[in-house]
């Protein structure tokens, strides 16, 4: 049986206490980030499963920057600066999500999310590291597979 939220728990029978405390166990690493979670249990055994999915793009962004929101007009207002090590480390956290393989594509692809939530790179525009990136000035950060 799954839900898809927790209220739903309650009917099976199953110690929700237990459920919370496992869910606060297993996210323990993205405090102060909202990350998905799914519950499948068996009310006639009560037994459970937590399933931990990864925070967003966006929340993983905010939280090496250190701001609670991304910018409503990301153009004109930055919210914080990041190296390419710590979108290294964002896309790293995402890897098993992302459809593209190759870290150079997924860097990239961070660097899109940067950019619309109001993040320099490196002190430049996400679009600027993009291009650099993809001319190769960065392969020895970004080579390689996920």
């Amino acid at each position: 049986m799954k839900f898809g939220k927790g209220p739903a728990v309650g009917p099976t029978g199953i110690n929700i206490k237990d459920v919370v405390d496992e869910i606060n166990e297993k996210t323990m690493v993205f405090k102060g980030l909202t990350v998905p979670v799914r519950i499948e249990c068996d009310p006639e055994t009560k037994q459970f499963e937590i399933y931990i999915e990864t925070p967003s793009t966006a929340s993983l962004l905010l939280k090496e920057v250190g701001a609670e929101k991304g910018s409503s007009a990301s153009s004109e207002k930055i919210i914080g600066d990041l190296s390419l090590d710590q979108i290294v480390t964002v896309v790293q956290a995402k890897k098993d999500k992302f459809l593209e393989k190759n870290l150079k594509l997924a860097v990239k692809s961070v660097l899109g999310t940067a950019l619309s939530i109001g993040i320099t790179v490196e002190g430049e525009d996400p679009r600027e590291i993009q291009k650099r990136v993809e001319s190769g000035e960065f392969d020895d950060k970004v080579r390689g597979e996920l």
